[in-house]
């Protein structure tokens, strides 16, 4: 369950938790994450998971057991999403375990998942829905000052999260960090994937502010002191524990949330 802010409290949070106290010594917000998919990029998950994959599955057909590939695929991503070991990277896990599973030799199966993300992949823009609110947050917030983070689950390739940025229309904004399987070590809902974030932009967790659409994934953040935002579109709760989130409200309500917040020096 998540908890419900009126907008009047909302908008006195806004004035009240730009600056959070650590250890007794004030810390101002200076780190804005944003999750993509369902976010800053509006879209049914489920449907572009389904067009995911019958879009996948005839690029790779000649290598695969077709009635088993999605769910090996699945079980490897559950496998990566579960490490903990920080030494190798989500794509060092994804692969690990695909392979073990499948029996496909990288050297053979690898090339038509780079072709697939370079030309196929794109095809998949017609199932979201893309709103200029995205882009002009990001806008909004880089101009204010703030360091931008695309926080998005470390899932896919950074091919496949380049096409995204294009469709939501952010793909020249100047992120701080691009969270992408290639570079990190954990993935949402593990509150290490946030830890590992503050430690590249070498902020305190207390200095970010993590905005997404899904309870666990995104609330997870709070774990570390982080301040969330819960965005009410296309909400997605899981269930389980209450989570609790600093604030929350549509994306337009983020919009004007970002509008209110001080420039930085």
């Amino acid at each position: 369950m998540v908890s419900r802010w009126s907008s009047v409290k909302r908008m006195v949070c806004i004035q009240v938790n730009l600056m959070t106290v650590r250890g007794g010594v004030a810390v101002c917000v200076r780190a804005l994450l944003f999750d993509l998919d369902g976010t800053l990029l509006p879209f049914n998950h489920q449907r572009f998971m389904q067009g995911y994959f019958q879009a996948l599955i005839p690029e790779i057909a000649a290598l695969v057991e077709r009635d088993r590939i999605v769910q090996q695929i699945l079980q490897a991503t559950e496998y990566m999403v579960s490490n903990e070991d920080p030494y190798l990277t989500n794509l060092e896990v994804f692969k690990q375990r695909f392979f073990q599973i499948t029996g496909l030799r990288e050297a053979d199966i690898w090339p038509l998942f780079e072709r697939f993300y370079e030309r196929t992949f794109i095809s998949l823009q017609a199932l979201t829905e893309p709103t200029p609110i995205a882009r002009e947050i990001c806008r909004t917030a880089q101009a204010k000052g703030y360091s931008l983070v695309l926080a998005t689950n470390p899932i896919f390739p950074e091919a496949a999260i380049r096409h995204r940025m294009a469709w939501a229309g952010i793909d020249d904004i100047s992120f701080a960090l691009i969270t992408t399987m290639e570079q990190m070590h954990f993935c949402k809902p593990n509150p290490k994937y946030y830890q590992e974030i503050a430690e590249r932009l070498q902020v305190p967790p207390t200095a970010c502010v993590m905005f997404g659409n899904d309870v666990q994934e995104d609330g997870a953040a709070g774990k570390l002191g982080m301040q969330t935002y819960l965005v009410i579109d296309g909400m997605i709760d899981h269930g389980g524990d209450r989570v609790e989130f600093t604030y929350q409200g549509s994306l337009a309500d983020a919009l004007a949330w970002v509008q209110a917040l001080p420039e930085l020096a």
